[in-house]
């Protein structure tokens, strides 16, 4: 096939955000793979293969087909170029996140009994969200305009599949296999689940946020384990955790405890503030965000201890003694040696990262603050104004006085 390697492209994204896809001959369809288990699990009387080659029975050249199945579970798939029973199928996902009053009224709806309420539950906590909004539909799309020669020479199409889901669907559950069917399900689902999660964190230890955001997209209020009957109280204990691991996160990622405790604390506090679990949500996004920014900022992995120490010194407190001499004296290092470590790992001198960090404040002071340039100065650890200004001008451009001006202006 002429587009094997952006197919291989398309499938290693959605294995990135969790979502399943599989390239099979329809004559031989890998249901076992497909479905998540959960049928299998219940020993559902509808029967799973005849659903999907009912589905599949439909397929025609061209057409990327949407449908759900009984469980509101969504699937994309296409008969691809080249061949003649080749099939593309990506999912399960659900397209919108079912709240927990629909998953009661949908296992009622199915005949699924209260004692397996909790199962059924999980079911749905493990299968991927892909909001309508979704960049990877786009990527969809230019799949099609690339295996098709166009975006005129394809098209989306809706499978209505309201037969299936008008089918009579009673679960048969065989007494003497259910104990050890659960119990290697819900093992499977929690193993699935934390792997999902240490991954989502080893993003953040990474500072990379876009792909943390790709796994946090798919959280929902039913990723977050009831543990109370208040579901503000209970989202408040998932964010307080989910701030400590996060922390722990960002350490493993190289940044000094110094950066993490100012940052985990001030979320501590805010924590405590929410009121809505809806704002939870957006809170945890911005927790997962800054985070991973304070990764790119501070990480110090790569730096040695001696320069790990020194930065941290410095930026703990701007108005200490900064001086090459008084760095290495408190690390009991000869300052040539400090010197040349600080410069060949950061690649600039001590004296001029230390200014650099002078420079940054007095910048925010000048413009967020009504200060004089003298008290600005002795802020940023330089008790000569004169000296404070002939630096300030070698780095911005412009006195003090000036920069001041020009962001009033």
């Amino acid at each position: 096939m002429f587009y094997e390697a952006e197919l291989d492209f398309l499938r290693a994204v959605f294995t990135k955000c969790h979502i399943r896809t599989f390239v099979f001959d329809y004559d031989n369809v890998p249901y076992d793979k497909i479905d998540t288990g959960f049928r299998k699990f219940l020993n559902i009387s509808v029967d799973f293969e005849k659903e999907h080659k009912n589905i599949l029975s439909s397929i025609e050249k061209n057409i990327i087909f949407e449908f759900k199945d009984i469980f509101d579970c969504s699937y994309m798939f296409m008969l691809l170029p080249e061949t003649e029973k080749t099939v593309l199928l990506i999912g399960p996902y659900t397209s919108e996140v079912p709240s927990r009053k629909q998953i009661l009224e949908k296992a009622e709806a199915l005949g699924i009994s209260p004692s397996y309420f909790k199962d059924f539950e999980n079911f749905y906590i493990g299968i991927p969200h892909l909001p309508e909004d979704s960049h990877l539909f786009a990527l969809i799309d230019s799949f099609g305009e690339l295996i098709w020669g166009g975006s005129d020479n394809f098209v989306f199409r809706e499978l209505n599949n309201k037969n299936l889901e008008q089918a009579s669907f009673a679960p048969v559950i065989k007494k003497d296999a259910v104990d050890s069917e659960k119990s290697s399900w819900n093992v499977q689902m929690i193993e699935t689940r934390y792997n999902y999660e240490a991954e989502m964190f080893r993003a953040v230890s990474q500072g990379q946020y876009q792909k943390a955001a790709l796994f946090l997209s798919s959280l929902n209020q039913l990723s977050f384990e009831r543990r109370l009957a208040d579901p503000v109280r209970n989202i408040k204990n998932y964010c307080i955790i989910t701030n400590t691991l996060l922390r722990k996160a960002a350490q493993e990622g190289g940044v000094h405890p110094f950066y993490l405790d100012r940052i985990s604390s001030d979320f501590a506090l805010k924590i405590e503030q929410l009121t809505t679990t809806s704002a939870a949500q957006e809170f945890m996004a911005d927790m997962f965000r800054s985070y991973c920014r304070l990764v790119r900022k501070h990480t110090m992995k790569h730096y040695s201890p001696p320069v790990q120490r020194a930065i941290t010194t410095i930026d703990s407190d701007l108005t200490a003694n900064l001086t090459l001499n008084a760095l290495a004296a408190a690390q009991n290092l000869s300052p040539s040696y400090l010197s040349s470590l600080f410069s060949q790992e950061t690649g600039q001198t001590l004296t001029d990262y230390v200014n650099q960090k002078r420079v940054k404040l007095a910048m925010r002071l000048l413009a967020t603050t009504k200060l004089q340039i003298q008290t600005i100065a002795q802020h940023c650890g330089i008790l000569d104004v004169h000296y404070f200004s002939k630096v300030f001008k070698k780095a911005v451009g412009m006195t003090p006085k000036q920069y001041r001006e020009s962001q009033q202006k």
